[in-house]
């Protein structure tokens, strides 16, 4: 009895390796994607943002 037990840890440590080790693929080939996606602005664009009278008022009341 005692053996199958340690055969289960033996089991949990080469399974937690083997996704170790896919994570770090993952991840190494993911980095050089991600790096070479845009870059997010401080405007915002597109046909979601309106500028409106109080956003103006907002912005007034920053600069004083």
């Amino acid at each position: 009895m005692k053996k199958q037990a340690s055969d289960m840890g033996r089991r949990q440590m080469l399974k937690a390796l083997a996704l170790g080790s896919v994570a770090g693929a993952v991840a190494s080939v993911s980095a050089p994607v991600l790096a070479a996606s845009p870059k997010a602005t401080d405007e915002p664009s597109g046909n979601n943002y309106r500028e409106t009278e109080h956003i103006r008022n907002y912005y007034a009341s920053l600069s004083k």
